[in-house]
């Protein structure tokens, strides 16, 4: 279960830097979508959250 939070974690890594690449790049023209990507990673630190409780739960 290890694997899959870094997992969570490395794609909730991912989307932040595109989000912060739409934010930052005015030249892209789509500051838009740096609330969909931004929003995208917090769902994914929500579920290795999550993860992290349950895996936490089941061992102790």
């Amino acid at each position: 279960m290890k694997q899959e939070l870094l997992l969570l974690l490395g794609v909730a890594a991912v989307w932040s830097v595109l989000a912060a690449v739409y934010a930052l790049a005015p030249g892209l023209g789509m500051p838009g979508y740096a609330r969909v990507w931004g929003g995208g990673a917090v769902v994914f630190l929500i579920l290795a959250a999550v993860l992290g409780m349950t895996r936490r739960r089941t061992r102790g």
